[in-house]
């Protein structure tokens, strides 16, 4: 069987995916992206099915443990154990659970889950459907941010094409803009309170969430690869990866390179190795934005040969996060770019907590007359003061975030820092679109 659905999975990845699309070693196939050409647009419920088959129905007790033994983590950002955050919420569920398929995809510069919506989505309505046969859930809820208009589209389409025929009621409800929306509390509230702000209750969703039943919020990408191994088991999942971590990962390539967008690669390749597949720089590159806006900036130094594998970035002081990789052109302004980033994240704040409104304000705003070089005697002392006394503060993880960004930043460029903070800049300005 694991033979046979490997050629399967082979098969399918047909020559319309470009060969950036297919990761960085040879013989690397596609899994979450195999299938029609990008240029012909979603695939359709017929399509879906002549290419994988209908989703086979198995029970909890097999599901969950496939699910573990695959060592399938969150795409979402957290990287959590997925086998056993289902095993939380079945163990509460009592076949009153809800499954919601996560797409509101807030994170500026990431394009991996609109795009998934957008190719495949009834690969994710499968992974939806497999974790609510996993946790006994009578609804599935597929949760896509409004912005992502192709998303919306194609997941509204699909969910249409199935009416009626799947086990569980699916719905779809478009999430309001809003870099905090996608936050599983948030989600939860907004479900149920038409408000997109996370809470600091005591209950997490998976004990009581939509509708005060419990809840399993998951990423879309990880429900897609879920469908992939009901299909063709953990076994198959783990034949991917090059180190620790198995199985692919579709991360957002950004900034100066000559084709920008998603990929779909194996944990474990090299950053290096992502820049190649992606038609290589056009510029020289000085910094990376790694794991997205919740994520941190590293320096080149000794980064090129670094596996992109959750394990060995976090040993690197650094998150896989959101899958983001944004290069910043060595010609501009690191001082700049992170003020662009945490003015923006002060601004997408639920502005709830004090840390939120007080804290991230004053920071953008010491930071600004930075960026400026229009600095305050105590700004760069404020600022390295304030990055870590806002940590663990607020109602959220939001302000955590901003001051990781912005430590990080404090660390990468700290030469640019010094010169602002005298005044002085010979950079030219970045923009967020720039890194």
């Amino acid at each position: 069987m694991l033979a046979t659905a490997t050629t399967a999975m082979k098969s399918t990845a047909n020559a319309g995916t470009s060969a950036a699309n297919r990761g960085a070693r040879a013989g690397f196939e596609p899994r979450l992206l195999a299938g029609p050409s990008f240029d012909a647009g979603p695939e359709s419920w017929e399509q879906h099915r002549a290419r994988l088959g209908d989703l086979p129905a198995a029970s909890p007790s097999r599901i969950i443990p496939s699910i573990e033994r695959s060592g399938l983590i969150g795409r979402g950002g957290a990287g959590f154990p997925v086998g056993r955050k289902w095993r939380s919420v079945a163990e509460r569920s009592g076949r009153g659970a809800v499954v919601v398929a996560n797409g509101a995809e807030g994170e500026p510069r990431s394009a991996k889950d609109r795009d998934l919506m957008h190719l495949r989505p009834h690969l994710i309505i499968d992974g939806g459907l497999t974790a609510a046969q996993a946790i006994g859930a009578e609804d599935l809820v597929v949760y896509a941010g409004s912005e992502h208009g192709d998303a919306v589209r194609s997941m509204s389409r699909a969910i249409a094409e199935r009416a009626g025929r799947d086990p569980v009621a699916v719905r779809l409800v478009e999430a309001p803009r809003g870099y905090v929306s996608g936050e599983s509390t948030a989600v939860v509230h907004y479900l149920n309170a038409a408000d997109a702000r996370p809470t600091s209750t005591v209950e997490r969703p998976f004990e009581r969430g939509v509708g005060s039943r419990p809840t399993l919020v998951q990423n879309v990408e990880t429900l897609a690869h879920a469908a992939l191994i009901a299909r063709f088991g953990d076994a198959w999942f783990r034949e991917a990866g090059r180190g620790r971590t198995r199985g692919t990962a579709l991360v957002t390539v950004s900034g100066p390179v000559r084709t920008p967008g998603v990929r779909e690669i194996e944990y474990g390749v090299t950053l290096a190795e992502l820049l190649a597949i992606s038609d290589g720089a056009t510029a020289e590159v000085g910094a990376v934005l790694v794991g997205g806006y919740f994520g941190g900036w590293a320096s080149t130094q000794g980064l090129w040969e670094l596996p992109l594998d959750p394990l060995d970035l976090a040993e690197a002081g650094l998150g896989f996060g959101c899958g983001l990789i944004g290069l910043l052109d060595a010609e501009l302004c690191g001082v700049q770019a992170t003020e662009r980033i945490v003015r923006y994240m002060a601004a997408e704040s639920a502005r709830q907590c004090g840390p939120c409104i007080f804290g991230l304000g004053a920071i953008a705003t010491a930071l600004e007359r930075l960026a400026a070089c229009r600095p305050a005697r105590d700004d760069l002392e404020n600022l390295t003061r304030w990055s870590t006394q806002i940590v663990g503060r607020g109602a959220c993880h939001h302000p955590d975030g901003a001051a990781a960004l912005l430590t990080s930043g404090l660390r990468v460029f700290r030469d640019e820092f010094d010169r602002h903070h005298r005044a002085r800049c010979a950079h030219r300005v970045a923009g967020l679109g720039e890194g």
